[in-house]
Parts: C-alpha cells; structure tokens; sequence
C-alpha cells in the first residue's frame, strides 16, 4: 500500500515518525496531511539507499529540490556522482537527474544507489533519447514503449517523477491563439506537443493516466504533474496556455488522490513579483492544496549569470504565499549546465528563500535557529555564529582573513563595535 493509503487507514508508519522528528510536528500531522493530500512523502519502496525521506507540503518546513544530469557535451557519471554529493553536503532535501547524455540508465542507477535522500526524474527524457537510439524519430515513439520506460524507472527505485500530462490537445490550441512570446520552454512539455501534434492525437498520459497511475501505486511514487507551458519569460506569465494547462493539473491531481497516489503540482517559471501571489492561490484552489513544485518563480528575465539570486527572490515570495516546495536555479540558468560549485550556490540561495518563507509562515521552530544565531552575535561568539551559518566554510573563510586589533569584533567596527560600546 502507498504512503497515502496507510494514512488514510489511520495508519502511522516508520517514515512517516521518521519526517515527522526532523519537522518539530507529530507524525499524526504527517498523517492527516498525507490522507488530505496536502503533504506528500516521495519514498519509492525500491530506493533502498533512502536514508533522508522528507515531507512536502503545508505545514512543513518549505523544502528544496537540486537538479543534477547530463547533456550530450558533458556526460561524465563522476561529474554527476560529485554534484549528488554537494547536493547532500548543502542540505537539498531532493534531488532530480535530468540526464538526457551518455547512458542514461546506467547514470540513473549510480545516482539512485549513492542518493540518500528522494531523488526524481523526468521519464520522457530517457523515451526520447532511447529512441533516437534506435533512428526513431519523437512523433513515432509508441504508447507502450512510453508506459515501459516509467514502469522500468519505477522498478529501480525513482522516487518522483515529472509527467507532463497537462500538455493536451486543448491546451495546444489555446498556446496556438496566444501570443506568446517564448513559446514552450519546457522540454518535456515540446516532446510531449511534438508528438500530439505529429500524431493529431491526446496526450497518452491524459489519455490513459489511469495505467500511469496504477504504476504509481505499485511503486509507491508520488507523481508531480509537470507544468509543460509554464511561462519563460516575464511577458508570458499567468496567460491563457500556462492557466489552461493548472485547471487540468488540478482535476489530475484530484483524480490521483482519489486513486491513492501521492501527487503534487509543478508551476512556473518567470513571474514578476505582482503575480506570484495570484499563481500559488490559483494552484491551491484548482488542486484542493496539493502541495505546490514552483521553478523559482524567477521575477525578472535579465538575471543572467545570477538567476539563483532572481529565483531565491520569487521563491521566498512563493514559499510565504504558500508553495511548498523550490526548484532551485544556478547562476549558469539559461547559460549552460551547471558546475558543481554553482550547484552549492544554488542550493544555498534556495535554502535562505526556503528559510525566510518558513519564517513568514510561522512554520513550527523555524525562528529557533535565528535566535541562536542572534544570541551568539549579542556575545560575539565568531565560532558558534560561524557553526550556524547556511555555508559555514565561506563564513568562516571571510572571518578568519578580516584580522582585528580586539579579535573580539570584525573589521567592519573594530573598537567601534555597538555591541562592545554598549
């Protein structure tokens, strides 16, 4: 039986005592909200390495996902195993292979083994490289080698899994009378249109999203439905085509939870400031508060080079409105794939939006941490200030070469330290 059903029959299990320590709430918490459908708990009964399972959801500490993977220029698993390890390091609490070069099964394996916390994937990137494998082109990739893939990937331990389903016939045509700016910016979103379009046929995830689900079920793997026409830039947010696609993801999400699978939703993208509000309402109401996935939101599309700073901003933003759970962005967004230092200063950025959001929304013991910290600068205690830090190697790093006459205050104040003043 899946996470959601065992709570549905009142029943308490080992992971979910487990969440419900690290959270600073009950684990009967966990419970109701995983029989709600407002938490899930991504736990695959195959990932037999899971060592750190979280909780998602309202309620809960606001959590955040690394992306990791390979393109066709790079595809070393080493690289990939190194950016798992920093991702663990800096406390991400998921973690998601978007592989799609090299040998992707063989790269989703080594993750899998050497991943002690959730880790997700997007199954259509391995449908679509395998078949280009074999000269098949997207528009002639069968249903049944679709629904292989997922079974496969859920048989070896995948945690969660990003399905574009809301990418419809009907939603296609309404991107198709908009005027949208940059189009679909979503990868699996443009396979999925692909081959409806080549194939004048429904999605198959729609159309048979209740196979997709029994597979879910079998594996216990919570589903995120995959926002496929979020917006990619400013312009684009909140229209027609992105909104379409959320009103189906929310009847999909209840059709999940009603089968007994954990499900949760993806949303966007670029949004400014003004609208990310309106987008987490929308998501909550449509969905009956499935927990929320947002890709930031970045709030402007001239980040460049320090789109983790424009995301963290949009995130902290989603985060107090409600959403639940931070994809984070690395500085090399939009530019390249990233390395594994800016993996770290993507997770770190996404940790401090996660946190200040825990703060607004009163999440239980998130202030805990602030007042130690606080306490400990009131005492000019470097060493515990340092321990506390998000990054304590680069605070201890920027401490130790600002040298002082009093070693009792930084260089910024010295002598003139208000703290030693008064």
């Amino acid at each position: 039986m899946t996470q959601l059903i065992k709570a549905r029959n009142n029943k308490i299990t080992p992971l979910m005592r487990k969440v419900s320590a690290g959270e600073g709430v009950s684990a009967e918490f966990i419970r109701r909200g995983i029989s709600k459908g407002t938490i899930v708990l991504p736990a695959n009964k195959n990932h037999t390495g899971l060592k750190n399972p979280c909780a998602i959801g309202t309620g809960v500490k606001t959590k955040i996902n690394a992306n990791i993977g390979t393109s066709k220029s790079c595809s070393r698993i080493s690289a990939e195993l190194e950016k798992l390890n920093t991702c663990v390091k800096y406390k991400a609490d998921t973690v998601m292979d978007l592989s799609t070069g090299g040998d992707l099964p063989k790269i989703r394996k080594a993750l899998i083994a050497a991943s002690p916390i959730p880790l997700g994937t997007v199954p259509i990137y391995e449908i679509v490289v395998s078949a280009k494998k074999n000269n098949t082109p997207v528009e002639d990739i069968s249903v049944e080698a679709m629904f292989e893939a997922i079974e496969k990937q859920a048989e070896e331990g995948v945690d969660f899994f990003t399905i574009h389903a809301g990418v419809t016939k009907s939603a296609l045509e309404v991107l198709k009378k908009s005027k949208r700016l940059t189009g679909i910016v979503s990868r699996g979103g443009a396979l999925m249109a692909k081959w409806i379009m080549a194939n004048k046929k429904e999605n198959p995830f729609y159309e048979h999203y209740d196979r997709l689900l029994d597979i879910m079920i079998k594996h216990d793997v919570t589903l995120s439905l995959g926002d496929g026409l979020r917006p990619g830039s400013i312009a684009d947010a909140t229209d027609k085509p992105q909104l379409k696609e959320l009103y189906a993801l929310g009847q999909l999400a209840k059709r999940a939870r009603k089968a007994g699978c954990q499900v949760m939703i993806e949303g966007p993208g670029h949004v400014p400031i003004n609208q990310i509000k309106k987008n987490v309402d929308i998501e909550k109401k449509v969905s009956d508060g499935a927990p929320f996935y947002v890709l930031g939101p970045l709030v402007t599309d001239i980040g460049c080079g320090y789109d983790h700073i424009t995301a963290a901003i949009g995130g902290a933003l989603a985060a107090s409105f409600g959403a639940d759970f931070l994809c984070y962005v690395t500085p090399s967004e939009h530019l390249g794939l990233p390395t594994s230092d800016e993996v770290k200063e993507g997770i770190i950025a996404s940790r401090i939006a996660a946190h200040a959001a825990d703060l607004a929304k009163g999440v239980a013991g998130a202030e805990k941490i602030d007042y130690s910290m606080s306490r400990f600068r009131r005492k000019r205690n470097w060493k515990k200030q340092i321990s506390l830090a998000l990054n304590p190697e680069k605070a201890r790093a920027i401490h130790s070469r600002l040298k002082t006459n009093t070693h009792d205050a930084c260089s910024m104040c010295d002598d003139f330290c208000p703290m030693k003043i008064l």
